[in-house]
Protein backbone atom coordinates (compact mmCIF):
# COMPACT_ATOMS: atom_id res chain seq x y z
CA UNK A 1 0.00 0.00 0.00
CA UNK A 2 1.12 3.39 -1.12
CA UNK A 3 2.18 5.67 1.75
CA UNK A 4 -0.70 8.40 2.03
CA UNK A 5 2.19 11.28 1.02
CA UNK A 6 2.96 9.56 -1.90
CA UNK A 7 -0.56 9.10 -2.67
CA UNK A 8 -1.33 12.41 -2.41
CA UNK A 9 1.85 13.46 -3.81
CA UNK A 10 0.59 11.46 -7.44
CA UNK A 11 -2.84 13.20 -6.95
CA UNK A 12 -1.46 16.33 -6.29
CA UNK A 13 0.73 15.99 -9.82
CA UNK A 14 -2.31 14.18 -12.04
CA UNK A 15 -3.10 16.15 -14.93
CA UNK A 16 -6.91 16.53 -14.48
CA UNK A 17 -8.57 18.05 -12.04
CA UNK A 18 -9.00 15.51 -9.12
CA UNK A 19 -11.49 15.44 -6.10
CA UNK A 20 -12.44 13.16 -2.84
CA UNK A 21 -15.44 13.14 -1.42
CA UNK A 22 -16.89 11.04 1.44
CA UNK A 23 -20.14 8.70 1.69
CA UNK A 24 -22.05 12.04 2.22
CA UNK A 25 -20.77 14.00 -0.65
CA UNK A 26 -18.82 16.22 1.48
CA UNK A 27 -14.96 17.45 -0.51
CA UNK A 28 -12.25 15.73 1.06
CA UNK A 29 -9.69 16.53 -1.16
CA UNK A 30 -9.09 19.16 -4.07
CA UNK A 31 -5.51 18.97 -6.03
CA UNK A 32 -4.47 22.26 -7.40
CA UNK A 33 -5.63 21.72 -10.79
CA UNK A 34 -9.34 22.28 -9.50
CA UNK A 35 -8.73 25.37 -8.43
CA UNK A 36 -6.92 25.77 -11.67
CA UNK A 37 -10.11 25.10 -13.98
CA UNK A 38 -12.90 26.39 -11.36
CA UNK A 39 -11.50 28.93 -9.53
CA UNK A 40 -11.87 28.01 -6.05
CA UNK A 41 -9.14 28.09 -3.35
CA UNK A 42 -8.85 24.71 -1.89
CA UNK A 43 -10.06 25.74 0.99
CA UNK A 44 -13.36 27.22 -0.11
CA UNK A 45 -13.80 23.51 -1.02
CA UNK A 46 -13.04 21.28 1.83
CA UNK A 47 -16.16 20.37 3.39
CA UNK A 48 -18.41 21.50 1.01
CA UNK A 49 -21.03 19.19 -0.34
CA UNK A 50 -20.26 17.85 -4.24
CA UNK A 51 -23.13 19.60 -5.54
CA UNK A 52 -21.80 23.71 -5.13
CA UNK A 53 -19.89 22.61 -8.04
CA UNK A 54 -22.73 21.76 -10.20
CA UNK A 55 -25.21 24.23 -12.29
CA UNK A 56 -28.60 24.79 -9.88
CA UNK A 57 -30.26 22.93 -12.63
CA UNK A 58 -28.40 19.67 -11.75
CA UNK A 59 -28.11 19.71 -8.24
CA UNK A 60 -31.38 18.22 -7.40
CA UNK A 61 -30.41 15.19 -9.73
CA UNK A 62 -27.45 14.62 -8.79
CA UNK A 63 -27.63 14.11 -4.92
CA UNK A 64 -30.03 11.17 -6.36
CA UNK A 65 -27.52 9.53 -8.69
CA UNK A 66 -24.79 10.08 -5.76
CA UNK A 67 -26.54 7.94 -3.93
CA UNK A 68 -27.42 5.10 -6.21
CA UNK A 69 -23.53 5.02 -7.03
CA UNK A 70 -22.96 4.42 -3.46
CA UNK A 71 -24.88 1.33 -3.77
CA UNK A 72 -23.16 0.09 -6.66
CA UNK A 73 -19.80 1.79 -6.97
CA UNK A 74 -17.68 0.68 -10.29
CA UNK A 75 -15.18 2.63 -11.85
CA UNK A 76 -16.86 3.83 -14.85
CA UNK A 77 -17.48 7.58 -16.45
CA UNK A 78 -20.02 9.90 -15.51
CA UNK A 79 -23.41 10.79 -17.14
CA UNK A 80 -22.63 8.81 -20.49
CA UNK A 81 -24.47 10.68 -23.39
CA UNK A 82 -25.00 13.53 -21.13
CA UNK A 83 -23.42 16.91 -21.76
CA UNK A 84 -22.02 17.74 -18.23
CA UNK A 85 -21.12 20.78 -16.93
CA UNK A 86 -19.57 22.19 -13.67
CA UNK A 87 -20.03 25.71 -11.83
CA UNK A 88 -16.80 28.13 -11.82
CA UNK A 89 -16.41 30.50 -8.92
CA UNK A 90 -17.04 33.21 -11.50
CA UNK A 91 -20.79 31.96 -11.74
CA UNK A 92 -20.09 30.70 -15.58
CA UNK A 93 -20.32 27.54 -16.55
CA UNK A 94 -18.00 24.89 -18.24
CA UNK A 95 -18.60 21.56 -20.21
CA UNK A 96 -16.39 18.76 -18.82
CA UNK A 97 -15.84 14.78 -18.79
CA UNK A 98 -16.11 13.27 -15.61
CA UNK A 99 -14.95 9.89 -14.40
CA UNK A 100 -15.84 7.99 -11.52
CA UNK A 101 -13.52 5.54 -9.05
CA UNK A 102 -14.66 3.98 -5.90
CA UNK A 103 -11.69 4.17 -3.19
CA UNK A 104 -11.83 2.13 0.14
CA UNK A 105 -10.83 4.02 3.71
CA UNK A 106 -10.85 1.01 5.51
CA UNK A 107 -14.74 0.01 5.94
CA UNK A 108 -15.51 3.85 4.24
CA UNK A 109 -15.91 4.19 0.59
CA UNK A 110 -15.12 7.75 -0.72
CA UNK A 111 -15.62 8.73 -4.67
CA UNK A 112 -12.37 9.84 -6.56
CA UNK A 113 -14.04 12.19 -9.84
CA UNK A 114 -11.49 12.81 -12.73
CA UNK A 115 -12.79 16.24 -14.29
CA UNK A 116 -11.36 17.28 -17.65
CA UNK A 117 -12.30 20.64 -19.46
CA UNK A 118 -13.80 19.80 -22.68
CA UNK A 119 -14.06 23.01 -23.54
CA UNK A 120 -11.50 22.55 -27.10
CA UNK A 121 -13.25 19.62 -27.87
CA UNK A 122 -16.86 21.19 -28.26
CA UNK A 123 -15.44 24.10 -29.80
CA UNK A 124 -14.21 21.67 -32.60
CA UNK A 125 -17.36 19.55 -32.83
CA UNK A 126 -19.05 22.85 -33.26
CA UNK A 127 -16.77 23.74 -36.05
CA UNK A 128 -17.08 20.43 -37.36
CA UNK A 129 -20.91 20.33 -37.57
CA UNK A 130 -21.24 23.92 -39.17
CA UNK A 131 -18.44 23.01 -41.64
CA UNK A 132 -20.31 20.28 -42.34
CA UNK A 133 -23.74 21.97 -42.27
CA UNK A 134 -22.32 24.55 -44.76
CA UNK A 135 -20.75 22.13 -47.06
CA UNK A 136 -23.94 20.36 -47.27
CA UNK A 137 -25.96 23.87 -47.95
CA UNK A 138 -23.07 24.83 -50.73
CA UNK A 139 -23.76 21.12 -52.44
CA UNK A 140 -27.30 21.65 -52.56
CA UNK A 141 -26.81 25.19 -53.96
CA UNK A 142 -24.23 23.59 -56.24
CA UNK A 143 -27.05 21.13 -57.28
CA UNK A 144 -29.82 23.59 -57.18
CA UNK A 145 -27.30 25.65 -59.83
CA UNK A 146 -26.33 22.68 -61.61
CA UNK A 147 -30.04 21.83 -62.66
CA UNK A 148 -30.54 25.22 -63.61
CA UNK A 149 -27.82 25.33 -65.86
CA UNK A 150 -28.31 22.00 -67.42
CA UNK A 151 -31.42 23.21 -68.50
CA UNK A 152 -31.05 26.85 -69.35
CA UNK A 153 -28.00 26.80 -71.38
CA UNK A 154 -29.41 23.64 -73.27
CA UNK A 155 -32.41 25.40 -74.17
CA UNK A 156 -30.43 28.56 -75.85
CA UNK A 157 -28.52 25.69 -77.85
CA UNK A 158 -31.47 23.79 -78.90
CA UNK A 159 -32.85 26.28 -80.33
CA UNK A 160 -29.83 26.95 -82.86
CA UNK A 161 -29.66 23.71 -83.38
CA UNK A 162 -33.33 23.45 -84.80
CA UNK A 163 -32.86 27.06 -86.44
CA UNK A 164 -30.04 25.78 -87.99
CA UNK A 165 -31.83 22.91 -88.77
CA UNK A 166 -34.42 24.59 -90.50
CA UNK A 167 -32.07 27.19 -92.66
CA UNK A 168 -30.16 23.90 -94.05
CA UNK A 169 -33.45 22.86 -95.42
CA UNK A 170 -34.40 26.12 -97.15
CA UNK A 171 -30.74 27.63 -98.03
CA UNK A 172 -30.15 27.00 -101.81
CA UNK A 173 -26.94 28.92 -102.42
CA UNK A 174 -23.61 27.34 -102.11
CA UNK A 175 -22.22 30.06 -100.25
CA UNK A 176 -24.36 30.02 -97.52
CA UNK A 177 -24.94 26.19 -97.13
CA UNK A 178 -21.43 26.00 -96.46
CA UNK A 179 -22.19 28.30 -93.67
CA UNK A 180 -25.08 26.49 -92.24
CA UNK A 181 -23.40 23.73 -92.62
CA UNK A 182 -19.81 25.19 -90.60
CA UNK A 183 -22.59 26.39 -88.22
CA UNK A 184 -23.61 23.00 -87.95
CA UNK A 185 -20.47 21.98 -86.88
CA UNK A 186 -19.45 24.65 -84.18
CA UNK A 187 -23.43 24.12 -82.50
CA UNK A 188 -22.33 20.48 -82.01
CA UNK A 189 -19.01 21.40 -80.64
CA UNK A 190 -20.75 23.66 -78.39
CA UNK A 191 -22.97 21.16 -77.31
CA UNK A 192 -20.13 18.68 -76.51
CA UNK A 193 -18.43 20.55 -74.41
CA UNK A 194 -21.22 21.65 -72.47
CA UNK A 195 -22.69 18.33 -71.74
CA UNK A 196 -19.17 17.10 -70.72
CA UNK A 197 -18.79 20.05 -68.29
CA UNK A 198 -21.74 19.82 -67.06
CA UNK A 199 -21.51 15.83 -66.55
CA UNK A 200 -18.04 16.49 -64.85
CA UNK A 201 -19.62 19.14 -62.18
CA UNK A 202 -22.53 16.96 -61.43
CA UNK A 203 -20.00 14.23 -60.74
CA UNK A 204 -17.70 16.46 -58.32
CA UNK A 205 -21.11 17.80 -56.43
CA UNK A 206 -22.26 14.30 -55.64
CA UNK A 207 -26.04 15.32 -57.57
CA UNK A 208 -25.05 12.02 -59.28
CA UNK A 209 -26.08 8.86 -56.80
CA UNK A 210 -25.73 5.00 -58.26
CA UNK A 211 -28.70 3.18 -58.28
CA UNK A 212 -27.32 -0.60 -59.02
CA UNK A 213 -28.81 -3.04 -60.00
CA UNK A 214 -28.75 -6.61 -61.70
CA UNK A 215 -28.78 -6.38 -65.54
CA UNK A 216 -27.51 -8.30 -68.38
CA UNK A 217 -24.48 -7.12 -69.79
CA UNK A 218 -24.99 -8.21 -73.41
CA UNK A 219 -27.82 -6.19 -73.45
CA UNK A 220 -26.19 -3.30 -72.83
CA UNK A 221 -23.44 -3.86 -75.65
CA UNK A 222 -25.76 -4.32 -78.31
CA UNK A 223 -27.41 -1.19 -77.31
CA UNK A 224 -23.74 0.60 -77.82
CA UNK A 225 -23.47 -1.56 -80.95
CA UNK A 226 -26.31 0.36 -82.46
CA UNK A 227 -25.67 3.35 -81.17
CA UNK A 228 -21.85 3.42 -82.95
CA UNK A 229 -22.11 1.22 -85.39
CA UNK A 230 -22.60 3.97 -87.85
CA UNK A 231 -20.07 6.32 -86.41
CA UNK A 232 -17.75 3.99 -86.74
CA UNK A 233 -18.39 3.27 -90.07
CA UNK A 234 -18.66 6.56 -91.51
CA UNK A 235 -15.03 7.01 -90.19
CA UNK A 236 -14.44 3.58 -92.32
CA UNK A 237 -14.04 1.70 -88.67
CA UNK A 238 -14.89 -2.06 -88.41
CA UNK A 239 -17.26 -2.23 -84.98
CA UNK A 240 -17.16 -5.61 -83.44
CA UNK A 241 -19.44 -7.03 -80.29
CA UNK A 242 -18.68 -10.45 -78.26
CA UNK A 243 -21.44 -9.97 -76.41
CA UNK A 244 -22.03 -12.24 -73.15
CA UNK A 245 -24.89 -13.52 -71.70
CA UNK A 246 -23.56 -13.18 -67.90
CA UNK A 247 -25.49 -10.83 -65.75
CA UNK A 248 -23.46 -7.78 -63.84
CA UNK A 249 -24.15 -5.63 -60.28
CA UNK A 250 -24.02 -2.08 -60.72
CA UNK A 251 -25.84 1.09 -62.47
CA UNK A 252 -26.36 -0.07 -65.72
CA UNK A 253 -26.83 3.51 -67.10
CA UNK A 254 -23.56 4.96 -65.48
CA UNK A 255 -21.37 1.90 -66.58
CA UNK A 256 -23.05 2.99 -69.87
CA UNK A 257 -22.21 6.01 -69.78
CA UNK A 258 -18.08 5.22 -68.91
CA UNK A 259 -18.35 2.19 -72.26
CA UNK A 260 -19.56 5.06 -74.26
CA UNK A 261 -17.08 7.36 -73.32
CA UNK A 262 -14.95 4.58 -73.99
CA UNK A 263 -16.04 3.71 -77.50
CA UNK A 264 -16.36 6.96 -78.83
CA UNK A 265 -12.41 7.81 -77.80
CA UNK A 266 -11.55 4.38 -79.41
CA UNK A 267 -13.26 5.61 -82.38
CA UNK A 268 -11.88 9.44 -81.91
CA UNK A 269 -7.96 7.85 -81.89
CA UNK A 270 -8.18 5.26 -84.44
CA UNK A 271 -7.75 5.72 -88.12
CA UNK A 272 -7.80 2.60 -89.67
CA UNK A 273 -8.52 -1.00 -88.56
CA UNK A 274 -11.08 -1.43 -86.13
CA UNK A 275 -12.82 -1.29 -82.64
CA UNK A 276 -13.84 -4.20 -80.33
CA UNK A 277 -16.13 -4.59 -77.44
CA UNK A 278 -15.35 -8.22 -75.78
CA UNK A 279 -16.17 -9.62 -73.02
CA UNK A 280 -14.55 -12.45 -70.38
CA UNK A 281 -16.80 -13.86 -67.56
CA UNK A 282 -14.19 -14.36 -64.34
CA UNK A 283 -14.56 -16.09 -61.39
CA UNK A 284 -16.26 -13.28 -59.47
CA UNK A 285 -16.34 -10.11 -62.26
CA UNK A 286 -17.83 -9.35 -66.06
CA UNK A 287 -14.55 -8.40 -67.24
CA UNK A 288 -15.53 -5.51 -70.49
CA UNK A 289 -12.44 -4.22 -72.96
CA UNK A 290 -12.90 -1.58 -75.41
CA UNK A 291 -9.99 -2.26 -77.65
CA UNK A 292 -9.06 -0.37 -80.78
CA UNK A 293 -6.02 -0.44 -83.53
CA UNK A 294 -5.54 3.29 -82.74
CA UNK A 295 -2.54 5.65 -82.50
CA UNK A 296 -1.78 4.18 -78.97
CA UNK A 297 -0.76 6.32 -76.10
CA UNK A 298 2.88 6.61 -75.37
CA UNK A 299 4.34 5.26 -71.62
CA UNK A 300 4.63 8.78 -70.14
CA UNK A 301 1.53 10.20 -71.30
CA UNK A 302 -0.30 6.80 -69.56
CA UNK A 303 -0.45 8.52 -66.37
CA UNK A 304 -2.17 12.11 -67.62
CA UNK A 305 -5.01 10.92 -69.47
CA UNK A 306 -8.26 11.29 -66.74
CA UNK A 307 -6.67 14.71 -66.69
CA UNK A 308 -9.17 17.22 -67.77
CA UNK A 309 -8.54 18.69 -71.11
CA UNK A 310 -5.84 15.96 -72.21
CA UNK A 311 -5.71 15.21 -75.44
CA UNK A 312 -3.16 12.04 -76.65
CA UNK A 313 0.13 13.64 -78.55
CA UNK A 314 -0.94 17.29 -76.71
CA UNK A 315 -2.65 18.73 -78.71
CA UNK A 316 -4.88 21.57 -77.29
CA UNK A 317 -6.72 22.36 -80.49
CA UNK A 318 -10.37 22.37 -79.36
CA UNK A 319 -11.34 22.04 -83.06
CA UNK A 320 -10.06 18.79 -82.85
CA UNK A 321 -13.22 16.06 -82.57
CA UNK A 322 -13.05 16.38 -78.37
CA UNK A 323 -11.78 18.38 -75.34
CA UNK A 324 -10.32 15.83 -73.90
CA UNK A 325 -12.81 15.52 -71.43
CA UNK A 326 -14.39 12.02 -71.90
CA UNK A 327 -11.83 9.90 -70.08
CA UNK A 328 -11.63 12.36 -67.41
CA UNK A 329 -15.58 11.86 -66.92
CA UNK A 330 -15.02 7.66 -67.43
CA UNK A 331 -12.24 8.21 -64.19
CA UNK A 332 -14.96 10.11 -62.24
CA UNK A 333 -17.62 7.46 -62.69
CA UNK A 334 -15.57 4.47 -62.01
CA UNK A 335 -14.56 6.15 -59.04
CA UNK A 336 -18.43 6.39 -57.80
CA UNK A 337 -19.20 3.16 -59.19
CA UNK A 338 -16.14 1.05 -56.94
CA UNK A 339 -15.12 -0.13 -60.18
CA UNK A 340 -11.77 -1.49 -61.47
CA UNK A 341 -10.33 0.69 -64.70
CA UNK A 342 -7.07 -0.63 -66.15
CA UNK A 343 -5.15 0.08 -69.58
CA UNK A 344 -2.68 -1.04 -71.79
CA UNK A 345 -1.27 0.49 -74.90
CA UNK A 346 1.66 0.53 -77.34
CA UNK A 347 2.31 3.32 -79.74
CA UNK A 348 1.17 2.67 -83.35
CA UNK A 349 -0.64 -0.50 -82.40
CA UNK A 350 -3.77 0.62 -80.26
CA UNK A 351 -5.28 1.17 -76.77
CA UNK A 352 -7.52 -1.62 -74.55
CA UNK A 353 -9.52 -0.31 -71.72
CA UNK A 354 -10.42 -3.30 -69.50
CA UNK A 355 -13.17 -2.49 -66.83
CA UNK A 356 -14.34 -4.90 -64.16
CA UNK A 357 -18.01 -5.21 -62.97
CA UNK A 358 -19.34 -6.89 -60.11
CA UNK A 359 -21.21 -10.29 -60.86
CA UNK A 360 -24.43 -10.44 -61.00
CA UNK A 361 -27.25 -13.21 -59.92
CA UNK A 362 -27.07 -15.12 -63.25
CA UNK A 363 -30.79 -16.26 -64.29
CA UNK A 364 -30.72 -18.41 -66.39
CA UNK A 365 -33.58 -18.08 -69.17
CA UNK A 366 -34.52 -14.73 -68.04
CA UNK A 367 -36.18 -12.44 -70.57
CA UNK A 368 -33.96 -9.13 -70.14
CA UNK A 369 -35.32 -6.26 -68.81
CA UNK A 370 -37.39 -4.00 -71.62
CA UNK A 371 -35.09 -0.65 -72.80
CA UNK A 372 -35.81 1.72 -75.56
CA UNK A 373 -36.70 0.13 -78.90
CA UNK A 374 -34.48 0.44 -81.74
CA UNK A 375 -35.61 3.00 -84.29
CA UNK A 376 -37.61 2.38 -87.26
CA UNK A 377 -36.22 3.28 -90.40
CA UNK A 378 -37.39 6.53 -91.38
CA UNK A 379 -39.94 7.43 -94.12
CA UNK A 380 -40.89 10.84 -95.20
CA UNK A 381 -44.03 10.03 -96.68
CA UNK A 382 -46.07 11.01 -93.01
CA UNK A 383 -44.76 14.45 -92.53
CA UNK A 384 -47.57 15.33 -94.91
CA UNK A 385 -50.82 14.72 -93.12
CA UNK A 386 -49.29 14.58 -89.69
CA UNK A 387 -50.36 17.09 -87.09
CA UNK A 388 -47.98 17.72 -84.11
CA UNK A 389 -48.83 18.99 -81.11
CA UNK A 390 -45.54 20.68 -79.79
CA UNK A 391 -45.37 21.81 -75.82
CA UNK A 392 -42.89 23.64 -74.37
CA UNK A 393 -42.86 26.73 -71.99
CA UNK A 394 -39.52 27.96 -73.73
CA UNK A 395 -40.83 30.60 -76.37
CA UNK A 396 -37.59 30.45 -78.43
CA UNK A 397 -37.69 26.63 -78.31
CA UNK A 398 -41.39 26.55 -79.30
CA UNK A 399 -40.63 28.76 -82.03
CA UNK A 400 -37.56 27.34 -83.28
CA UNK A 401 -39.03 23.60 -83.12
CA UNK A 402 -42.34 24.65 -84.83
CA UNK A 403 -40.29 26.71 -87.81
CA UNK A 404 -38.17 22.94 -88.07
CA UNK A 405 -41.82 20.90 -87.94
CA UNK A 406 -43.14 22.85 -90.38
CA UNK A 407 -40.45 23.06 -93.22
CA UNK A 408 -40.41 19.67 -92.52
CA UNK A 409 -44.03 18.72 -93.84
CA UNK A 410 -45.94 18.89 -90.44
CA UNK A 411 -49.17 20.95 -89.26
CA UNK A 412 -48.16 21.99 -85.52
CA UNK A 413 -50.74 23.09 -83.08
CA UNK A 414 -48.40 24.70 -79.71
CA UNK A 415 -49.06 24.91 -76.11
CA UNK A 416 -46.72 26.19 -73.09
CA UNK A 417 -48.79 24.05 -70.39
CA UNK A 418 -50.85 21.54 -69.29
CA UNK A 419 -54.09 23.21 -69.81
CA UNK A 420 -53.18 24.88 -73.00
CA UNK A 421 -52.25 21.72 -74.02
CA UNK A 422 -56.05 20.07 -73.31
CA UNK A 423 -57.08 23.30 -75.26
CA UNK A 424 -55.40 22.73 -78.19
CA UNK A 425 -56.62 18.73 -78.20
CA UNK A 426 -60.16 20.09 -77.84
CA UNK A 427 -59.36 22.62 -81.03
CA UNK A 428 -57.49 19.98 -82.83
CA UNK A 429 -58.64 16.20 -81.89
CA UNK A 430 -56.55 14.69 -85.10
CA UNK A 431 -53.51 15.11 -83.60
CA UNK A 432 -50.99 12.73 -84.64
CA UNK A 433 -48.04 12.52 -82.05
CA UNK A 434 -47.02 14.72 -78.85
CA UNK A 435 -43.91 16.70 -78.65
CA UNK A 436 -43.32 17.85 -75.36
CA UNK A 437 -40.76 19.52 -73.05
CA UNK A 438 -39.87 16.99 -70.04
CA UNK A 439 -39.78 21.01 -67.51
CA UNK A 440 -42.64 23.16 -67.81
CA UNK A 441 -43.47 25.94 -65.88
CA UNK A 442 -45.31 26.22 -62.59
CA UNK A 443 -43.64 22.72 -61.34
CA UNK A 444 -45.57 20.93 -64.70
CA UNK A 445 -43.89 17.94 -66.50
CA UNK A 446 -44.22 16.40 -70.00
CA UNK A 447 -45.42 13.33 -67.81
CA UNK A 448 -48.45 14.74 -67.20
CA UNK A 449 -49.04 16.75 -70.49
CA UNK A 450 -48.49 13.03 -72.22
CA UNK A 451 -51.12 10.98 -69.85
CA UNK A 452 -53.62 13.88 -70.09
CA UNK A 453 -53.09 14.05 -74.30
CA UNK A 454 -53.30 9.97 -73.99
CA UNK A 455 -56.32 10.09 -72.03
CA UNK A 456 -57.77 12.39 -74.55
CA UNK A 457 -57.06 10.84 -77.18
CA UNK A 458 -55.66 7.45 -76.40
CA UNK A 459 -53.17 5.35 -75.50
CA UNK A 460 -51.52 5.19 -78.21
CA UNK A 461 -50.81 8.52 -78.63
CA UNK A 462 -47.00 8.62 -79.90
CA UNK A 463 -44.88 10.95 -77.59
CA UNK A 464 -41.17 12.19 -77.71
CA UNK A 465 -39.95 13.53 -74.19
CA UNK A 466 -37.17 16.68 -74.57
CA UNK A 467 -35.26 17.30 -71.80
CA UNK A 468 -32.08 18.91 -70.55
CA UNK A 469 -32.12 16.76 -67.37
CA UNK A 470 -29.39 14.46 -66.97
CA UNK A 471 -30.58 13.03 -63.45
CA UNK A 472 -31.10 10.20 -62.15
CA UNK A 473 -34.82 11.13 -62.12
CA UNK A 474 -34.83 10.97 -66.07
CA UNK A 475 -32.49 8.14 -66.37
CA UNK A 476 -34.79 5.85 -64.52
CA UNK A 477 -37.69 7.04 -67.00
CA UNK A 478 -38.51 3.92 -68.90
CA UNK A 479 -39.35 4.52 -72.65
CA UNK A 480 -42.58 2.32 -73.68
CA UNK A 481 -43.13 1.20 -77.06
CA UNK A 482 -44.46 4.47 -78.38
CA UNK A 483 -42.64 7.17 -76.41
CA UNK A 484 -38.59 8.13 -77.15
CA UNK A 485 -36.70 9.94 -74.80
CA UNK A 486 -34.57 13.00 -76.12
CA UNK A 487 -31.50 14.41 -74.45
CA UNK A 488 -31.13 18.64 -75.19
CA UNK A 489 -29.32 19.91 -77.03
CA UNK A 490 -30.93 17.16 -80.22
CA UNK A 491 -29.87 18.47 -83.54
CA UNK A 492 -32.39 18.39 -86.46
CA UNK A 493 -31.94 15.35 -87.83
CA UNK A 494 -31.64 13.09 -85.22
CA UNK A 495 -35.46 14.94 -83.90
CA UNK A 496 -36.98 14.36 -87.16
CA UNK A 497 -35.47 10.61 -87.46
CA UNK A 498 -37.28 10.48 -83.44
CA UNK A 499 -40.78 11.30 -84.99
CA UNK A 500 -40.42 9.79 -88.38
CA UNK A 501 -39.80 6.03 -86.23
CA UNK A 502 -42.84 7.25 -84.35
CA UNK A 503 -45.07 7.75 -86.99
CA UNK A 504 -43.94 4.50 -89.03
CA UNK A 505 -46.07 1.71 -88.89
CA UNK A 506 -44.25 -1.28 -87.44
Amino acid sequence: MLPPALLSHLLESAPDAMLIVDPAGGILFANAQVSALLGYERSELLGQPIEMLLPERFRGAHVAHRKRYGQSPQLRPMGVNLELYALRNDATEVPVEISLSPIRDGGRLLIAAAIRDVTERKRIQIELVQAREAADRANQAKSRFLATASHDLRQPLQTLALLNGSLARIVQDPTAAEAVAQQTRAIEAMSKLLNALLDISKLESGAVRPDPTDFQVGRLLEDLRGEFASVAASKGLELRVESTPQYAHSDPSLVAAILRNLIANAIKYTPRGGVQLRCLAQERAVHVEVADTGIGIPADQLPYIYDEFFQVGGSNDAARDGYGLGLSIVHRLVTLLGLKLSVRSEPGRGSVFALDLPLGAHRAGAVPAAGPLPLAPSSAASAATACVLLVDDDPGVRSATSMLLRVEGYRVVSAASLAESLQRIQENPAIDLLVTDYHLGGGESGLQVIAAAREALGAQLPAVLLTGDTSSNVRELRADRRLRLASKPINADEFLGLLKSLLTPN
